[in-house]
């Protein structure tokens, strides 16, 4: 018993095997969840060490990867067993083990993303192009693995506490003037993340500008009554 004791309390060094580079310069905005805004595009480029092009043979044949990375900009030490989930309002309290909070003993995050290509370069190695992730941009990546959908995939699985309080989606007036300001690529992943309300969950005052960094714009609104109203969009390297 002594001895399995101390191995499980032996401490290992991980180290990242690459980095995901995506349109999320800052926390606010990220989608809360994986998968959810499916339309937003990002990059997985290699660590030297790993860019060998038979480390990811066979990878192609799947559809969508598991990503382990590195909740790295989160301040907070780990001090409580139990957290308050965005889900549950900020107000109630369940088990750390029981969110998906980046407040945890070893800052780990798991998401789920579709491997949309593989680029092959000279330069950087294989080049590994996927959507819906919900990655700081420059985050750390620990390790990739396959989705396998007969074993991962539960029909019958339980979602506990984050039934008990449907995910609100809510309207965008967004201002044709102001919308033709971003690229054609961005104008759809950022009106679904304003559509998520990416506020933190204590926060309603209508009359309040938020601002939302995505790429180089960031976006400023405000939420009154189920609406974002979105009310300037400023080219942050035009400044």
């Amino acid at each position: 018993m002594a001895t399995f004791a101390s191995e499980c309390t032996e401490k290992r060094t991980i180290t990242p095997i690459a980095a995901i580079h995506s349109p999320f310069a800052s926390k606010f905005g990220i989608p809360r969840q994986s998968g959810i805004v499916p339309s937003v595009k990002a990059t997985i480029i290699f660590t030297p060490d790993f860019r060998d092009p038979s480390a990811i043979k066979g990878l192609e044949r799947f559809t969508h990867l598991w990503l382990i990375w590195d909740f790295h900009q989160s301040k907070k030490t780990f001090e409580s067993m139990t957290v308050r989930p965005p889900r549950l309002g900020g107000s109630k309290r369940v088990g750390v083990f029981a969110s998906r909070s980046p407040n945890r003993p070893n800052s780990l995050g798991l998401s789920s993303v579709k491997l949309e290509s593989i680029e092959l370069t000279r330069e950087k190695g294989p080049i590994l192009h996927v959507s819906g992730a919900d990655i700081l941009d420059n985050t750390p990546i620990y390790d990739i693995k396959p989705y396998i959908r007969y074993t991962d995939c539960h029909q019958d699985a339980a979602d506990g506490f984050v039934l008990d309080t449907p995910q609100k989606i809510l309207s965008v007036n967004f201002p044709e003037n102001l919308l033709v300001m971003l690229p054609c690529e961005h104008r759809s992943p950022v009106i679904e993340l304003l559509r998520q309300d990416p506020r933190p969950a204590y926060q309603s005052d209508p009359d309040r500008i938020y601002g939302m960094e995505f790429a180089r714009y960031e976006i400023r609104f405000k939420v009154s009554d189920s609406i974002v109203s979105v009310v300037e969009v400023v080219d942050t390297l035009g400044l």
